[in-house]
């Protein structure tokens, strides 16, 4: 263990060394944070913003005053669609979904039958997408008052016809609400922490492999597995050190929220911030040890990097998978390593409780893959040292 630690030392004085990758690398680890909160809560509150406008863009809307006397009672405001809104919707320039009246609507109205209102949008415009419900809510509701009058003209009770009333209830809680937002964080997380162990991964095995320095450091008396335990840890501790600031970016982060139903839900304190360390260790640990397998097999840096690509695809396609899978969180998700730590994560902005065995599988798999890579290096280093 002595020897492991004047390793530890060297190793970790020559990853501060590169001033300049460090300090880019814990830079955007620390802005992370509150970059991706302040971009958040400003598409929030552009959403409540155009939902607070009340605004109906419609084509047409001279042939039908009885649908406008409706959506102005319901505190909307009528715009006149431009001329051009099919181009501008394929554009993405509209933002709006656009009604279109014919001009036979209060005629077929007037005659008990069903005029036929078109609603025009695009599914490449997302901001048209986002109102459509709104839209399309309204005029269910000028179409059930209509069909009202019409059984209230006839002396029948529009109650008659409504044999069930329904009613929503929502079973998420605010912070289950905010998740929906906030549920990218563990993303870029975990991104943050493998892009912090892998400049010091590479430099510690393919980097002396190149330099040459590798054969006289095992000419000194000390084990391989010390040698390899004190590499190791140099590249696991700068992995935790961006591990932990990118955990507490977010409390100074929320500072920087723009929406106020957004900061209400998203709760955040030093409790979810150790919550989030304690998962993100494990895996530094294990994430470290995996790009030092990988790259004590390369004779070059730039070997290693290209070879380390496949590890940095495999950790950012794995939480993606839970975006494909409809039937929600499965129990083999906690055998994954990054996709337990995302799913985890995702539990603590949710604000939902975690079993002692939720927390142990993710860290037993860290465990047991750190040890395989490690006893792999410490395998390789010799003949990787006279190759």
């Amino acid at each position: 263990m002595k020897a492991a630690w004047v390793v530890f030392r060297k190793e970790l004085t020559d990853a501060l060394r590169d001033r300049r990758t460090l300090m880019m690398v814990m830079l955007s680890s620390v802005v992370i944070g509150p970059v991706l909160l302040v971009a958040l809560s400003a598409l929030v509150a552009q959403i409540e913003q155009r939902a607070e406008q009340r605004e109906v863009m419609v084509s047409g809307m001279a042939h039908a005053p009885t649908l406008r006397n409706y959506i102005e009672r319901q505190t909307y405001t009528v715009k006149e669609a431009p001329a051009d809104y099919e181009r501008q919707l394929e554009r993405s320039k509209l933002g709006y979904p656009v009604v279109v009246i014919g001009a036979d609507f209060e005629r077929e109205l007037a005659h008990g039958e069903a005029p036929m209102v078109e609603v025009v949008t695009s599914s490449s415009d997302q901001r048209a997408q986002s109102a459509i419900g709104r839209v399309q809510s309204l005029l269910r509701g000028f179409g059930s008052e209509q069909a009202m009058l019409r059984l209230a003209v006839r002396g029948v009770a529009p109650d008659v016809v409504q044999a069930v009333e329904v009613d929503e209830r929502d079973l998420a809680n605010p912070r289950t609400r905010a998740a929906q937002f906030t549920g990218m964080l563990p993303f870029f997380v975990l991104m943050a922490v493998l892009y912090g162990a892998l400049n010091a991964a590479l430099d510690t095995t393919a980097g002396e492999r190149e330099r040459g320095s590798l054969e006289p450091l095992l000419m000194n008396p000390a084990s391989r597995f010390s040698l390899v335990a004190g590499k190791w840890g140099a590249v696991a501790s700068v992995s935790m050190l961006i591990a932990v600031l990118s955990s507490f970016s977010f409390l100074p982060g929320q500072w920087l929220l723009r929406s106020e139903s957004l900061a209400a839900m998203f709760q955040y304190g030093p409790r979810e911030a150790l919550l989030f360390l304690a998962l993100l260790v494990p895996l530094a640990a294990a994430l470290a040890a995996v790009m030092m397998a990988v790259a004590i097999r390369c004779k070059s840096v730039k070997e290693a990097q290209a070879n380390t690509t496949v590890i940095l695809l495999a950790v950012s396609l794995l939480p993606v998978m839970t975006l494909f899978n409809q039937e929600g969180e499965q129990p083999w998700h906690l055998w994954v390593p990054a996709l337990a730590q995302s799913t985890l994560m995702n539990r603590v902005l949710k604000g939902e409780a975690m079993a002692p065995a939720d927390v142990l599988v993710p860290l037993l798999v860290s465990a047991v893959l750190a040890a395989a890579c490690l006893s792999f290096v410490a395998h390789r280093i010799r003949a990787a040292a006279v190759r």
